[in-house]
């Protein structure tokens, strides 16, 4: 387990089946420590040869991940370290997509902003029916950058205009599961952890050759990710030291 202040990343790895958990007690929100936590934490399972797939969840019944942590958007002071910050999410999402094993995304409860980002990671997305999901971004002042390849991939173009313009929308787990950010839905936290067993052992009984391959070819195309991404950090990182966004953000730490 690695650990930081009032955040968590754990990792276990049994018969086969990796689980990646985070926690932090806002929400499941994300300080730039847990991202980096969370990015190396899902390498290293990525590297487990006992490891065939990997569960990534978070912990409790509240929501999956309430997006950047506004404590710390608030201690940003310069580009370089909005950058930084942003970057976090850059290695989450970077890690997921090269992965060598399948990443199974559970999601018990409402994603926002950059958990939507996580979720349309997944190569496989499984949620609660009452997994809403909002990018909050353009509202604060910044706009879904980093997250933007990844849930624009999913749910096309059309949808994640939706959810970018429409910022302070709630859209619930029907819509995002029509979509095609879910994959399937669950009515209780049971069948959902029932479904996501279920998919894990059947995966970690496949070919390990035939996932890899599998996988590579539904992420055709995201080679250039590791630049793209870094240079939408980079403009997150400058829009987050704006007056507009610094006076959202000071009201909301009220």
């Amino acid at each position: 387990m690695t650990s930081n202040n009032d955040g968590t990343v754990t990792y276990s790895c049994i018969n086969n089946i990796g689980t990646v958990e985070f926690y932090h007690p806002k929400g499941n929100s994300l300080p730039g420590y847990l991202l980096e936590n969370i990015s190396d934490t899902i390498i290293k399972a990525g590297m487990d040869p006992d490891c065939r797939v990997i569960i990534f969840k978070s912990s409790g019944d509240g929501a999956f991940c309430g997006g950047a942590s506004f404590d710390e958007f608030a201690k940003i002071d310069s580009a370089e370290k909005g950058k930084e910050f942003f970057m976090g999410f850059t290695h989450v999402i970077n890690a997921i997509r090269t992965c060598p094993k399948m990443v199974i995304t559970r999601v018990q409860g409402k994603a926002i902003g950059g958990g939507v980002g996580l979720a349309a990671a997944a190569d496989f997305c499984i949620a609660m029916k009452g997994a809403s999901v909002r990018l909050s971004e353009l509202a604060i002042g910044i706009g879904p950058f980093v997250v933007g390849p990844a849930v624009g991939r999913k749910i096309g173009v059309s949808a994640f205009s939706t959810l970018s313009i429409d910022a302070t929308t709630w859209h619930d787990a029907e819509w995002a599961y029509a979509k095609g950010l879910y994959n399937k839905l669950a009515s209780t936290s049971g069948e959902l952890d029932t479904m996501v067993s279920n998919l894990a052992r059947e995966l970690a009984n496949s070919n390990p050759e035939a996932i890899k391959n599998l996988k590579e070819i539904i992420w055709q195309g995201t080679g250039h990710w590791d630049a793209t991404l870094e240079q939408r950090a980079e403009i997150s990182g400058r829009l987050v030291l704006s007056d507009y966004t610094k006076k959202y953000i000071q009201k909301m730490n009220l």
